[in-house]
């Protein structure tokens, strides 16, 4: 049975929901009853749990999921044990915090991957000992981090119901100037320096002005509707929906209380939206009502909504509001389109195979048995093609410069490419 339409809700009369499932469903509405979970930690968690403590790592070459790189830590408080335990593949990373309790001896290597990971077989690993191992490995990781985020913001008025009309609005009122004020600066685009995610800073084909704010050392650009140009005569606004509509994550800011849908915008790519709706703006009782959807295949992610779901304008709000947006991207990567990406999987399992084969021959070395170049290709299984491509300059840019990351995958993707022809 379809869900009720956006025309039939609003038909209905007030009180109306802030946002409402699509006709045929597609999307989970995230309950302040129901707290979801902040899953998109792991990218630190070697820093902060491993790094500068005693922990030991691991490189397996014979599995059935390639190469594998696994982190132990042996931990323990006044009445319990831990295991930190953290499993590289070349698809995921998976952590865990195991308790000890009711265990007489310590799992087993092998044992500790079939608990992270049941479907991985024919396991041989070696202890890492080169002693800058971690150096290497935390390199690795620092290419899962995003320090630049480029998120939607969306102007809708009472019973707008499609596309065409959200982006067709041009005034911004007392009310969304204060919002956009929370979320960060209004900046001047000409010649601006900062991340200008995908905007023009040289012509002013993007607008003159726009809104930016850096947050916990994360550079956030804010792709507001009514700055973007509008163009008269055309009813789609395509210069907006192109900047818009090519976002992972939107905030939909609403002035009067008026239902939402997700698939009210045709996006193959915008996966999430947080609703904000203003009560009392412009006075010192100003308060925020936020709701949360996104589509099926998106984990839940944190921090959770209060119950009810409302804020006072502040840092409070504001730290929540911005940690969501980040958390809802983070938490988007890991849906099913973008987990499958396959340019995304061959550099992830590129960058992990260098990582094995650089801890292996380190540790080889500092065992007084260093490898030939042949040698080192047949230890390792050489693969070839992409990877064999980019060996070389992969292990200059993320072993040697230690905090140095990838801006985005196209980017290496084209250096591979380059790389290949020069050797050609």
């Amino acid at each position: 049975i379809p869900n009720p339409s956006i025309e039939q809700v609003l038909k209905q009369g007030a009180p109306y929901p802030q946002v409402i499932q699509p006709r045929f469903g597609g999307y989970w509405i995230e309950d302040s009853d129901t707290p979801a979970l902040n899953q998109n930690s792991w990218e630190t968690t070697y820093r902060k749990h491993f790094l500068g403590k005693e922990h030991l790592n691991f490189y397996c070459t014979a599995s059935n999921h390639g190469n594998l790189i696994l982190s132990l830590r042996h931990e323990e408080t006044k009445d319990q044990e831990y295991l930190h335990i953290i499993l590289r593949t070349a698809s995921k990373t998976v952590y865990n915090r195991l308790s000890l309790v009711g265990l007489n001896e310590l799992p087993s290597i092998p044992q500790l991957v079939k608990l992270l990971c049941g479907d991985i077989h024919a396991l041989k690993f070696s202890p890492v000992l080169y002693p800058k191992g971690s150096h290497l490995i935390v390199s690795y990781d620092d290419h899962e981090l995003n320090n630049t985020f480029k998120f939607g913001v969306i102007y809708q008025t009472f019973g707008q119901t499609s596309e065409e009309e959200l982006f067709g609005n041009s005034e911004e009122t007392p009310a969304f100037r204060e919002f956009l004020g929370v979320l960060g600066d209004c900046i001047e685009l000409q010649d601006f320096k900062g991340f200008r995610g995908g905007l023009d800073v040289h012509h002013g084909q993007t607008g003159s002005r726009s809104v930016y704010t850096v947050f916990k050392g994360q550079e956030l650009m804010f792709h507001v509707s009514t700055k973007l140009p509008y163009a008269e005569g055309d009813a789609q606004q395509l210069q907006r929906k192109r900047h818009i509509g090519n976002d992972i994550v939107a905030a939909i800011f609403q002035e009067d209380p008026t239902p939402f849908v997700p698939d009210m915008i045709a996006s193959n790519f915008l996966h999430a939206y947080i609703l904000i709706q203003v009560e009392n703006p412009g006075t010192d009782h100003t308060t925020y009502k936020v709701s949360i959807t996104a589509r099926n295949d998106v984990p839940k992610f944190g921090p959770p909504l209060p119950n009810p779901p409302v804020f006072r304008k502040g840092p409070e709000f504001r730290e929540f509001l911005l940690t969501k947006l980040i958390n809802a991207e983070l938490a988007c990567y890991r849906s099913e389109r973008f987990a499958k990406l396959e340019v995304k999987e061959r550099t992830r399992a590129a960058l992990l195979d260098n990582l094995h084969n650089e801890l292996h021959r380190q540790t080889q070395a500092v065992l007084g048995h260093p490898l030939g170049n042949e040698d080192e290709r047949l230890e390792n299984g050489g693969h070839g093609g992409l990877l064999e491509s980019i060996k070389v300059p992969l292990l200059n840019k993320l072993f040697h410069y230690k905090h140095h990351t990838f801006k985005t995958i196209s980017e290496l993707a084209n250096e591979a490419t380059c790389f290949r022809y020069k050797k050609k």
